[in-house]
C-alpha cells in the first residue's frame, strides 16, 4: 500500500472513534444498533464497500436502514454486484473492521486483507458505490460518514441516490452491473409497465366480473409509503390509497408496518371499523416486506392476516397455471424444452397447512435453515424458484437460461400463433419476471403482482385467504445457559444435541392431532426458540409449553418466557 493511501486511511479513521464496550456483528440485516453509536461503523463499511468493488471489479451498493426497527435505531448493509446480500465469506472481515479499536489496528487489518484477497490496489482500478438511505432522521449524517469512508480509498467513487427503499437500491445495483438503466424512474417504469401488461392479458371472462380494484396500504410511516405515492399515479386498473406515509407526523414503525401487523395480528394505526371487508396491506419500514389483511367484522382491533405463506401459494398457483397453458397438448415443437423446474423454498416456520397445499398442487417443496440468504440460494437452483417467509419477505427467481428459452418461444408464437393462449401465457410469465424484484424481496413489486393475479382470477381477498386454513401455532422462547448446546439438522427441524432431547420432543408431539414442533437456538441471544403447531390453538399452546419445559429440563435455568 502506498504511503499516501496509508496516511489517508489513518487520517480519515481518526475522525471516527468506535464506541467503547460495544461489539457489533454483521448479519443478514448488516450492522444494526442505536443510531447514536454507528458513525464509526458506517465509515468503516464505506471502506469495505470500496474494497468489495475493487475485488469484484463491479458496482456495489451501501444502504443505510434499520428496516422494521424503531426510529432511533439505524443500520448499514452492503449490496453485492448481483443485487443480493454481501457474500458470507466477507462477513467475518466486516466484523473485524467494525470492532477494530484504533486507526492503526484498522489499517493493519485492511493491509492484511488486501494481500490475502489479492485486491487490486494500485490506484488504476476504480471502485463505484451506489448509496441509499431510508427516511430516518439519522440517515443523512450516517451517509456522510459512509462517503468519507469510501473517499479514503483512492479511485473509489460514491453516487448518492438519496432516499430509496432497500429493494430499489438492490435492483439498481443489479441493473447497473447488467448495463441497464439503474435509476429510480427506470425502476418505476419497469414495474408499472409489467403490471400494465399483466392487466391487459386478463382473460375476457374475468374482465366482465368487475372485482374491487381498490387496496388500502399502510406505509409504516416510512420510505415505502412515500414511494408508493409516486408509483400509484403510474398505474391504470388499480386504485391505491396510502395511509401512514410519513407525512402526517406519525412515527416510523410505531404501531404500524408489516412486522407489527404480522406479529401482533391487530390493525395498524389509522385503520379501523370503517375498513371492514376492504383489502388492506402493510409494508415494513424499508419496504422489503409486505403482508395483507382485512379488518375483522367486529368492534375489536383484530384482523384476518394474509401472510407471506399465502402470497407464496398465490404466486406458485398462478405460475403453475401459466406453465400448464404453455406446455399443453398440441404444442407441436418436438424440441420443446419447456418443462421448467418450478420449486418452492420454505423454512420450518412456514405453516404446515401451506406446505400441504403446495404439495397437493404437485409442487416441489424444499426446506432450508432460517434466513433469507439460505432461501435465496436454494431458489436460484430452479428454473423458477419461489421463496417467501411468513413475515412477507420473499421473491421469485427466474434462471437466465430459462428466460432466454421463454423469449425465443414467445418470438416463435408471434410468427405462427399470434394471440394464442400459449403466447399469452408466455407473455404473462415474462411480465412476472420483470415485475418481481429478482435481487431481493420487494414490497412494492409484490403488491403489484398480488393485485394483478387477484384481478386475473377475479378473486377477492377472502377467496384468496381460503386457499387453505392455517394450522394454529405458538412460538415461545426459553432462556438457557448456553444456546450453542443445541445443534440441529434437516433445515433446523431435528435437534441433534443434546442427546435425547429430540426423542423427548417427538414423544410429546405424537400426543397431538396434526402436531409438529421443533426447537432452534437464537442467532443473537441465549435463548432457544420453540415453534409448535396443532389442530387447535389450545393444543398448539399446550405442545409449545410442554416442549419449553423439556428444553428447560435439558438446558435451562428452570424458567421459560414468552
Amino acid at each position: 500500500m502506498k504511503e499516501e493511501q496509508r496516511l489517508l486511511l489513518l487520517q480519515s479513521s481518526s475522525l471516527f472513534a468506535p464506541p467503547e464496550g460495544v461489539k457489533l456483528s454483521y448479519g443478514t440485516a448488516g450492522f444494526r444498533a442505536d443510531a447514536s453509536i454507528l458513525k464509526s461503523t458506517v465509515h468503516r463499511v464505506g471502506i469495505l464497500t470500496a474494497l468489495r468493488s475493487l475485488k469484484t471489479r463491479s458496482v456495489v451498493g451501501l444502504m443505510i436502514t434499520a428496516s422494521h426497527n424503531k426510529v432511533t435505531d439505524n443500520g448499514v448493509k452492503i449490496v453485492d454486484p448481483s443485487g443480493g446480500m454481501l457474500s458470507q465469506e466477507w462477513e467475518p472481515f466486516a466484523d473485524q473492521l467494525a470492532n477494530a479499536e484504533t486507526p492503526e489496528a484498522l489499517l493493519s487489518l485492511i493491509t492484511e486483507f488486501i494481500e490475502k484477497e489479492k485486491i487490486p490496489f494500485d490506484g488504476v482500478q476504480t471502485a463505484e458505490i451506489l448509496l441509499g438511505r431510508d427516511t430516518r432522521p439519522s440517515g443523512e449524517s450516517l451517509l456522510e460518514a459512509a462517503k468519507q469512508g469510501i473517499s479514503s480509498i483512492f479511485g473509489a467513487m460514491a453516487h448518492d441516490l438519496g432516499i430509496l427503499t432497500t429493494p430499489q437500491l438492490h435492483w439498481m445495483v443489479r441493473a447497473r452491473n447488467k448495463s441497464m438503466a439503474a435509476t429510480e424512474p427506470a425502476y418505476f417504469e419497469q414495474i408499472s409497465s409489467s403490471f400494465r401488461c399483466l392487466v391487459e392479458l386478463i382473460p375476457n371472462e374475468t374482465k366482465s366480473n368487475k372485482m374491487d380494484n381498490r387496496v388500502v396500504v399502510d406505509g409504516a410511516d416510512g420510505v415505502g409509503g412515500e414511494k408508493l405515492e409516486v408509483l400509484k399515479n403510474m398505474l391504470t386498473g388499480l386504485v391505491i390509497e396510502v395511509r401512514n406515509t410519513g407525512k402526517g407526523g406519525g412515527l416510523l414503525n410505531d404501531g404500524v408496518g408489516a412486522d407489527y401487523v404480522q406479529k401482533e395480528k391487530v390493525v395498524p394505526r389509522g385503520f379501523g371499523s370503517n375498513d371492514i371487508g376492504i383489502r388492506c396491506a402493510s409494508l415494513d419500514g424499508d419496504a422489503d416486506r409486505i403482508v395483507y389483511f382485512t379488518v375483522s367484522d367486529n368492534s375489536s382491533s383484530r384482523i384476518d392476516l394474509v401472510d407471506g405463506d399465502k402470497m407464496l401459494s398465490l404466486f406458485a398457483l398462478f405460475i403453475k397455471e401459466q406453465l400448464s397453458i404453455l406446455t399443453k397438448e398440441g404444442n407441436e415443437n418436438p424440441n420443446n424444452n419447456s418443462q421448467a423446474r418450478l420449486g418452492v423454498v420454505q423454512t420450518a416456520y412456514a405453516n404446515g397447512a401451506s406446505t400441504d397445499y403446495l404439495k397437493q398442487l404437485g409442487l416441489e417443496v424444499i426446506f432450508t435453515p432460517t434466513g433469507v440468504k439460505h432461501l435465496h440460494e436454494k431458489a436460484a437452483q430452479f428454473d423458477i424458484g419461489i421463496y417467501f417467509e411468513a413475515n412477507g419477505h420473499g421473491t421469485i427467481l427466474f434462471s437466465e437460461f430459462w428466460l432466454s428459452w421463454l423469449e425465443a418461444r414467445n418470438n416463435e408464437f408471434s410468427l405462427v400463433s399470434e394471440g394464442s393462449e400459449q403466447q399469452k401465457a408466455a407473455l404473462r410469465l415474462l411480465s412476472v419476471s420483470k415485475l418481481i424484484n429478482q435481487a431481493v424481496g420487494d414490497a412494492l413489486s409484490s403488491l403489484l403482482l398480488v393485485e394483478a393475479i387477484l384481478q386475473h382470477k377475479g378473486w377477492s381477498i377472502h377467496k384468496w385467504n381460503k386457499l387453505y386454513q392455517d394450522l394454529p401455532s405458538r412460538q415461545l422462547k426459553v432462556k438457557v445457559v448456553d444456546r450453542t448446546a443445541v445443534t440441529t439438522t434437516n433445515a433446523e427441524t431435528i435437534a441433534v444435541s443434546p442427546p435425547g432431547i429430540q426423542e423427548a420432543i417427538d414423544a410429546e408431539t405424537a400426543k397431538y392431532s396434526k402436531g409438529r414442533c421443533f426447537i432452534r437456538p437464537s442467532g443473537t441471544e441465549d435463548v432457544i426458540r420453540v415453534y409448535a403447531e396443532a389442530s387447535t390453538q389450545e393444543s398448539a399452546n399446550s405442545l409449545a409449553g410442554s416442549v419449553a419445559k423439556i428444553v428447560d429440563r435439558f438446558l435451562g435455568f428452570g424458567s421459560s418466557e414468552q
